[in-house]
């Protein structure tokens, strides 16, 4: 064995070793539990960066750790390689795509292994492979055939820059989300899949994804948009009728006026018969080329269809609902935000119409009341039911008096799916020369890409059935390939179709998933979408693609800039010198060459355009990737953000130098044997009682709440008291305890763990059943929770050692700021106390 620790000799032998044993390697075994562990794949762009490190980390902890328990893991890898950036670095390097990709994903696939990840590389996919992208050309024939996908003219996002039409996503603030040029609108034909079909499976299907974290529901449910669209017909005055738009039947007796948009048909009509309407009209129309938002009262008033009383019309020159664009609204402003903002910039009257649960009075409402309750002030059949009823009864009410239609709509839009490059997977669709489209036969599939720009601006021709027709020129928006790539892992050389059917019964869905939170409402929307367009299509038989979902957290770094001719221009850390204080607080930063000055924005995320990414590859050769993996787990939770910090990474070196140093002063001195539970004195109780606490401990948080940083906090700790207890008396129960730390560590440290095993001769193999179980027979509870009451009222709960007195336990609540003051001005008249469980203070 090394007697120094050289995590390079460590971590070259034991990846060798794994690829050598082929040591991850996996196949369909029915005999054994699965487990599909995935991160999301990554564009190959040349490099890794620290967010892929902290993204491939976390799966693989979690993949090493179900291996433990015996689970048949599959852990794949891929490269999500058709795109944009390669097509730009393409015309720039006058190099073929294809060319610039395959050196990128060598290149990273070299950096990936020097992690030592655990996957199985039999499994690798590139989506720009034509074996892969072959099954995307099929399912898009078959979903042509079923008219799930059509061609029609739409205005889209163009980027004259980029030379491609953007999703709405990939608009921020009118630029595009790349290059940050101007966004511009532009009539095309571009194919689309009718995605809109999917939105009610879409927000139904939810109550499976138990699992995911509660913000992407959210925001994939804000994304979708549910709404019930009510529309009503109502009579205005002069014998006109109109039909308005109301969010709730259960307010409508909150409505003050009616709001139309001032190109809405009823305006239009009444432009020539009424000269108010008409200057109005002109008024908002310009307005609206200065881009100013305006809206005036007419001298128009429609009748309430259960009041009968007048309600006024207003109108503007822009939507209150932007979503769905609404021409006419019949405004509750009291109990819908945009309408009270409306009705309070122009005082118009609020009524309230659903009681506040806190306050009496409504005329002191501040806010509106967007939540559903009891009725009042409202229709006499009404006041006083609940929402639901009183819909249910104004609902019949207009049934019997007017017009009512009911929809549910969606704020969701069918999906473009063309794109304007030719680094991209080809659309298996010709034209022929009657103008009419077809589908390229099955047979011919794949449809290749032409690496050359110039070729791929020539038309193609293709024959089809006979005729020959030109190909589609657009290729496949890349979100297509990431939507459905889980499901070529499970058996990526099959032939006969997607997947083997037999592989997709054992291993699909993934089990768990981890991306990043920004991927919320673009692919982890589209990879749901899909995954009920195949099983509709019988590829697949299960409704969601993933299981548990994980967002893990940005890498953040210390980031510096200068001001040159007014703009900024971001600096390395490595080309700065910081001044301190003797407080250690920062006082000046200068540049070393020209010594100007230099200015801290704080942390913010890794980014080469900011200089202040750290490369991985750089600390790998320092201190290991075992550090760095370690660091990245240990410096925050999984969803949190991580402040890099070279203290940080020197720490965890040195905790694994004191394992290694450890390792050689337990293992290679003392025999490792049974031990007889019984005779163990009460310090060696202690010791093996705080060890399987921690197996509990640590078993919930990989299982359950994934909480790495307190388990390896957890391991830090009780290294420190084997430490401590390690002699010649307590060789027994020290080296059952460490062997125990080890197997815990193993998921975050796998190189030197392994190694150490290996080099012990230790009986004991890191894939099979070995996770620690814990004894909980030998877990003495050192602490207890004791129940506060106040006068037989709850206030507080003391976590406190077993068995203590009752004097010391009313000590600690005199010290309790929060318990402070309900004991204030009182004297105790009597306690009533249960031994380990609560304390009741009576009081005069």
């Amino acid at each position: 064995m090394i007697k120094q620790y050289d995590h390079k000799k460590i971590e070259n032998s034991v990846q060798k070793y794994w690829k050598k044993k082929k040591y991850f390697k996996v196949c369909t075994d029915k005999k054994r539990k699965k487990y599909y562990c995935l991160s999301m794949f990554p564009y190959p762009s040349g490099n890794l960066h620290m967010g892929h490190i902290r993204n491939y980390t976390i799966s693989d902890i979690i993949a090493r750790y179900n291996r433990m328990l015996n689970k048949n893991v599959l852990h794949p890898i891929g490269w999500d390689s058709f795109g944009l950036p390669a097509e730009e670095a393409a015309i720039k390097n006058n190099v073929e795509p294809h060319k610039w990709t395959l050196k990128n994903i060598k290149n990273m696939k070299k950096q990936l292994k020097s992690m030592g990840f655990s996957y199985d590389w039999s499994r690798e996919i590139s989506t720009c492979d034509p074996e892969f992208y072959k099954w995307e050309q099929y399912i898009f024939i078959k979903l042509y055939k079923k008219k799930i996908v059509y061609k029609k003219k739409s205005l889209v996002n163009w980027c004259e820059n980029d030379k491609t039409v953007l999703a709405n996503e990939q608009v921020i603030n009118k630029r595009c989300w790349r290059c940050n040029n101007k966004v511009k609108m532009k009539k095309m034909n571009q194919w689309f899949i009718k995605t809109k079909k999917y939105a009610k499976r879409l927000l139904e299907d939810m109550k499976y994804l138990k699992k995911w974290p509660k913000k992407v529901i959210a925001m994939q449910k804000k994304w979708i948009g549910y709404k019930k669209k009510i529309k009503i017909l109502i009579k205005i005055k002069n014998n006109n009728k109109i039909f308005v738009y109301i969010s709730r039947l259960d307010t409508i007796c909150g409505a003050t006026f009616i709001l139309l948009f001032y190109k809405s048909k009823f305006i239009k009509k009444n432009i020539k018969k009424n000269i108010n309407i008409k200057k109005i009209f002109e008024k908002c129309n310009e307005k609206k080329k200065k881009n100013i938002n305006f809206a005036y009262k007419t001298n128009f008033n429609a009748i309430h269809p259960i009041t009968n009383k007048k309600i006024p019309i207003w109108i503007s020159n822009y939507f209150l609902d932007k979503d769905f664009k609404k021409k006419s609204i019949l405004a509750c402003p009291a109990h819908n935000m945009s309408e009270w903002f409306f009705a309070k910039k122009y005082k118009i009257k609020i009524k309230f119409v659903i009681k506040n649960i806190i306050k009496e009075k409504n005329e002191f409402y501040k806010k509106p009341i967007l939540y559903k309750g009891i009725l009042y002030n409202s229709y006499k059949k009404i006041n006083g039911l609940c929402s639901e009823k009183a819909t249910k009864i104004i609902k019949k009410k207009l049934n019997k008096i007017t017009k009512i239609y009911i929809k549910n709509t969606f704020k969701i839009k069918d999906w473009n799916i063309s794109r304007q490059r030719y680094w991209g997977c080809p659309i298996p669709i010709v034209t022929l020369k009657n103008k009419k489209l077809s589908c390229v036969s099955k047979k011919t599939l794949p449809i290749i890409f032409k690496n050359v720009r110039k070729k791929y601006n020539k038309k193609r021709k293709i024959l089809v059935n006979g005729k020959l027709g030109i190909l589609e020129k657009d290729t496949f928006d890349t979100f297509i390939e990431s939507s459905w790539y889980y499901i070529r892992y499970a058996s990526p050389k099959y032939k006969k179709g997607i997947v083997n059917p037999k592989d997709s019964k054992y291993w699909l869905p993934v089990d768990f998933y981890v991306g990043g939170i920004e991927h919320a409402t673009m692919h982890l929307i589209y990879f749901r979408i899909y995954c009920k367009i195949l099983k509709d299509l019988k590829i697949i038989k299960f409704d969601e693609p993933v299981k548990s979902l994980i967002c893990q957290g940005m890498v953040l770094s210390e980031t510096f800039y200068k001001i040159s001719n007014g703009k900024k221009i971001w600096v390395s850390k490595d080309k700065i010198k910081i001044i301190k204080n003797k407080k250690g607080k920062i006082k000046k930063i200068i540049n070393k060459v020209d010594k100007k000055k230099i200015h801290y924005l704080g942390m913010t995320k890794m980014s080469k355009s900011k200089n202040n990414g750290i490369e991985p590859k750089n600390i790998i050769k320092k201190y290991g990737s075992d550090s760095l993996r370690l660091f990245i787990t240990f410096s925050a939770p999984v969803e949190n953000s991580i402040e890099w910090k070279s203290e940080g990474i020197n720490g965890s070196y040195k905790f694994i130098k004191k394992i290694w140093i450890l390792s050689n002063l337990i293992l290679k001195k003392n025999k490792i044997s049974k031990i007889d539970h019984n005779s163990l004195n009460e310090e060696q109780k202690k010791i093996r009682s705080k060890v399987h606490h921690i197996i509990v401990k640590i078993s919930k948080n990989m299982k359950k709440k994934k909480y790495f940083n307190n388990s390896i906090s957890e391991i830090m700790k009780i290294v420190k008291k084997i430490e401590k207890f390690n002699n010649k008396k307590n060789s027994l129960i020290i080296i059952e305890s460490f062997l125990i730390i080890l197997k815990l560590l193993n998921p975050f440290i796998p190189h030197v763990i392994f190694y150490i095993f290996k080099k012990f001769n230790i009986l004991y193999k890191l894939k099979k059943k070995c996770w620690p179980t814990p004894d909980k027979k030998s877990i003495i509870e050192n602490f207890c929770k004791i129940i506060v009451q106040i006068n037989g009222k709850k206030r507080y709960i003391i976590n406190a050692k077993k068995n203590i007195k009752e004097k010391k336990i009313l000590k600690i609540i005199m010290q309790k700021k929060n318990l402070k003051k309900y004991l204030k001005n009182t004297k105790i008249k009597k306690t009533i106390f249960v031994k380990n469980k609560i304390i009741n203070i009576l009081t005069i």
